[in-house]
């Protein structure tokens, strides 16, 4: 009985947890990414503030969109391939600021991250999750 439940369990993992995973961080793209254009404060702000080539308050809610395009293309499955091409261009500045503003990333060079330190961490990890979800979205056939 256990075993068959376990299965069953697992079988519905494997049949909708890509699906669930692309879609909640489509969302969660969204709702970081829209808090940027409305003026709240996050630790994005850090890469605003890395990247000199556009004044922090104007990259900064580029930044919000930018992450708002990520999460819409990891919602509507067709489009999860851009959404990896948007997070590739974006991660630069991400690990650009682990260089430019040790100080802020970590609290004990190169062990301990700050809380920032810590978001700039996620980040890089969401990229690799994004790599994985998309690498499950498109079935043999549709490859070729």
């Amino acid at each position: 009985m256990k075993n068959n439940m376990d299965q069953k369990i697992f079988n519905a993992f494997n049949k909708h947890g890509h699906t669930v995973h692309r879609l909640s961080l489509g969302f969660i793209f969204i709702w970081y990414g829209l808090l940027k254009p409305f003026g709240a404060k996050t630790t994005t702000s850090l890469l605003a503030h890395t990247i000199y080539l556009v004044p922090p308050e104007v990259l900064l809610p580029l930044l919000g969109w930018w992450e708002v395009a990520i999460g819409i293309c990891l919602i509507y499955k067709p489009l999860v391939k851009f959404s990896i091409i948007l997070q590739f261009i974006r991660i630069p500045g991400t690990i650009l600021a682990f260089f430019m503003h040790p100080e802020v990333c970590f609290v004990q060079i190169p062990f301990v991250p700050s809380p920032e330190g810590q978001y700039l961490i996620k980040d890089i990890a969401i990229l690799f999750a994004g790599i994985a979800i998309a690498g499950t979205v498109h079935s043999e056939k549709d490859l070729k």
